[in-house]
């Protein structure tokens, strides 16, 4: 296999992705804008069959029937000849719900085209471009279709905060997701889901990342979230301009089988001056809400409406609907939820988000305090997944085997991405790692006196210093010692097993086992019954802690390189540098997880080597386990060399 300097080449990744394109037999084409005084002041056109699939209505190519076409508000289905009407507004995406067995055209990066943006005067000037004027209304707005093979039992792929603010950080994409798209088997796979974050403000970045994303063969369906937008936008209407020409609209859906594929947009930059809260005043920095606007909830409900009531509806977003990791903040859950929940009634709903950097299993009845206040909801009406990051903790940390920062995230869970097989309206949600097998799902770690005093230490120090700093931090992970060797005295004053299940739900049951005795059941750290967010060594993960706590990368310097080269950059040039290796910054440590479950030890257990089996089973009975091996002693050996014997 062909590499450049240890990676993976656009060209190699193309290369190893031919087979996957030339078996999906992309239809690469555009939507038909036919130019011209209409003498309406409606948008109009049909939705056909490209039978020669050139992207132009020719004579004997028949229309479409039924199909949904929108101007961002009001919904019609295509006539029996396959023809639209629609009113025209002066900034408007005009969109069709891509039917159940007909594929869309894609630009050569496997983008669907099946919108038209009609703003005449375009954008105000902004950084990075925006839209062009499109001038007056088209004659007509014209959708090619081709029908095709894709059945009821398909597969979709979901990724969280991609969010590479330079090239640097593109070329991690590359070597994650583009890494996974060229060397997988795509056969399945019906659609890529990118669930906000797909840029970290630096849109000029997006063709680079488009061209990696595409060496796959699979659509790509794209979410605006707040790293998304034109920062320099002095409104919500021009905040995703940019956004908007290279990926297409900011809400929109789609079907696939018997699902309905919604995507919203719940960003409102700047909020400044619009909505309620503290943040958002007139006064205060320029930023985002997350609220869903009047016309986009009048929009979704007439989508809804032509909806057939037994198909699944997956709802995906950028900032969740409401989060474990943030239940206590305002800003990171969506302020006006209950309207969506009218909406969405009695249906079947999954929802998809990002955002957090983190994985979290959400399910019916699944309460948290916080959610009432800031989100409107006592509890959990549908199951909610929050993705996770391809980014993970915004691409810090030291590097992995594979030289990728390994940016353990916030919760405990590496990097990674999910799997999403849908049966008809069922379906099964996996996550994935981009570097270890399906059935690595957990990890597990010992909860000792020794350690809470580490992490004491180590939260006051994050809590009273910026990170990086050039203050020696009282610990770190050498400080620790070795994680798997308990001391009799850490048994007597408790220790447990904390079980990090990435993907684990209040419906996984974890247990373990010691040298092959009876299982001993582990409890789930938070029990989303109401409380609060438990934070703290207690209800830490020690494992992700130890690789959070001592980032050497901060303080690499070379004589080439010297300032420029030294540490790392990340978010928009933030420098980590300094010459002392410290911590994450304190938000970023695992000091909580609504996925971590602990086993009590046993405190008589005997001097010796032990094994340790962690089993768990998730919600669709899957079983997963690992195994650890532990040694209990009288009091910690001297673990360095033993110099003196030498001298």
């Amino acid at each position: 296999m062909v590499k450049f300097a240890g990676f993976f080449t656009v060209a190699t990744l193309a290369a190893l992705a031919a087979s996957a394109s030339a078996g999906n037999a992309s239809y690469i084409g555009s939507v038909e804008v036919v130019r011209g005084d209409s003498g309406s002041e409606r948008a109009q056109g049909k939705v056909f069959l490209d039978a020669n699939r050139n992207s132009r209505f020719d004579a004997g190519e028949e229309g479409v029937a039924g199909v949904l076409v929108s101007n961002g508000l009001e919904v019609v289905a295509t006539d029996a000849e396959g023809d639209y009407a629609l009113p025209a507004y002066e900034d408007m995406n005009l969109f069709i719900t891509k039917p159940a067995g007909y594929a869309t055209p894609v630009n050569a990066r496997m983008v669907p085209q099946f919108s038209y943006v009609h703003k005449p005067g375009g954008s105000p000037p902004l950084r990075y471009g925006g839209l062009a004027p499109t001038g007056p209304l088209p004659e007509a707005v014209n959708f090619p279709l081709i029908e095709d093979g894709v059945g009821d039992s398909f597969e979709c792929l979901a990724f969280g905060d991609t969010q590479p603010y330079s090239n640097a950080e593109v070329s991690y994409v590359r070597e994650t997701v583009g890494r996974l798209l060229a060397t997988r088997d795509n056969s399945a796979t019906a659609c890529l889901l990118f669930l906000g974050d797909v840029m970290g403000d630096d849109l000029d970045l997006y063709p680079r990342f488009q061209e990696i994303v595409s060496v796959g063969g699979v659509p790509q369906y794209f979410i605006a979230g707040n790293h998304d937008f034109d920062f320099d936008a002095s409104e919500d209407a021009y905040s995703f301009d940019t956004f908007r020409r290279e990926w297409g609209p900011e809400y929109y859906s789609f079907d696939i089988g018997q699902v309905h594929f919604v995507v919203l947009d719940n960003v409102r930059y700047p909020c400044n001056g619009v909505d309620p809260h503290d943040f958002c005043d007139p006064s205060a920095s320029t930023t985002y809400n997350a609220v869903l606007n009047d016309q986009q909830l009048s929009w979704l409900a007439n989508n809804l409406a032509e909806v057939p009531e037994d198909k699944l509806i997956v709802v995906s977003a950028h900032i969740p609907l409401v989060t474990f990791t943030d239940a206590d903040e305002q800003k990171h859950q969506t302020d006006n939820l209950p309207a969506l929940y009218e909406i969405l009634g009695d249906r079947r709903v999954l929802s998809l988000a990002g955002h957090t950097h983190t994985t979290e299993q959400i399910l019916p009845g699944e309460s948290f305090e916080g959610w009432q206040e800031h989100a409107g909801i006592e509890a959990a009406g549908f199951h909610k997944i929050i993705a996770g990051a391809v980014s993970a903790s915004w691409w810090a940390g030291d590097l992995n085997d594979r030289g990728i920062p390994h940016a353990t995230q916030r919760l405990g869970s590496p990097r990674g991405y999910y799997r999403l097989q849908f049966d008809g309206a069922d379906y099964i949600d996996t996550f994935r790692t981009f570097d270890r097998p399906e059935s690595e799902q957990l990890h597990a770690s010992f909860n000792t006196p020794r350690f809470r005093e580490w992490a004491g230490k180590l939260f006051a120090f994050t809590d009273s210093y910026p990170v990086p700093s050039e203050v020696l931090p009282p610990v770190t992970v050498n400080d620790l010692g070795d994680m798997n060797m308990l001391t009799r005295a850490d048994l007597a004053e408790g220790t447990w097993v904390a079980v990090n299940v990435w993907n684990g739900s209040k419906e996984s049951e974890v247990s373990v086992s010691i040298n092959g005795g009876s299982a001993i059941p582990a409890r789930r750290t938070q029990a989303g019954e109401g409380e609060a967010v438990l934070e703290g060594p207690d209800y830490a993960d020690p494992l992700a802690l130890a690789k959070q706590a001592t980032q050497g990368r901060q303080t690499f310097r070379s004589a080439q390189g010297g300032d420029e080269t030294a540490g790392y950059t990340t978010w928009q040039g933030y420098e980590w540098k300094s010459s002392v290796a410290g911590p994450f910054q304190d938000w970023m440590l695992t000091r909580k997880s609504s996925h971590l479950w602990r086993a009590d030890l046993p405190s008589d257990l005997p001097a010796g080597v032990h094994r340790l089996d962690v089993a768990t089973t998730d919600r669709h009975g899957r079983s997963f386990s690992e195994t650890l091996v532990f040694e209990v002693v009288e009091s910690l050996p001297e673990m360095a060399w033993r110099a003196g014997l030498w001298e």
